[in-house]
């Protein structure tokens, strides 16, 4: 199975270190969305979008590529890391598969370290993580992701 994640992951890194562990569980292709990459998302079996939470919603670029460049039909997973709150989680990037016919195979999420606003004040909450627990978590929801698939 050919996977491609669009992503977004800035600050502390957290969402980009759970997609490393999921793209070690089989054909992962990672797309930062903030550069300018050709990807052709309807050569992949299955397409995943994932950012941090950024006041209480998934990242705006990630929502706009979504929207933008997401096939009819493509079987979509959600992931998302979050330091205090899961916020609306996936919520935008799901009525975007509604609205293109794409079945939603999941969501993955898990807490992050952050820093954002008044948290840096207090030194940053969820330190460590993402944990060794959670990054093991990530990869057996990639798993079942695959397992659904084949």
């Amino acid at each position: 199975m050919k996977t491609v994640i669009c992503y977004y992951s800035q600050h502390h890194g957290n969402t980009r270190k759970v997609l490393e562990a999921m793209a070690g569980e089989g054909e992962v292709d990672l797309v930062d969305v903030t550069t300018r990459q050709s990807v052709r998302l309807e050569e992949y079996d299955c397409v995943g979008f994932a950012s941090g939470i950024y006041g209480f919603e998934v990242q705006k670029a990630v929502v706009d590529f979504a929207r933008q460049y997401l096939p009819q039909g493509k079987p979509v997973f959600f992931v998302y890391t979050y330091g205090a709150a899961k916020g609306t989680g996936a919520k935008a990037l799901t009525e975007i598969a509604k609205e293109k016919g794409c079945p939603v195979l999941g969501e993955f999420s898990c807490r992050g370290y952050d820093t954002f606003g008044p948290f840096k004040l207090m030194g940053g909450i969820a330190k460590g993580h993402p944990n060794a627990q959670d990054l093991e978590n990530a990869r057996n929801f990639f798993r079942r992701i695959q397992d659904r698939l084949h």
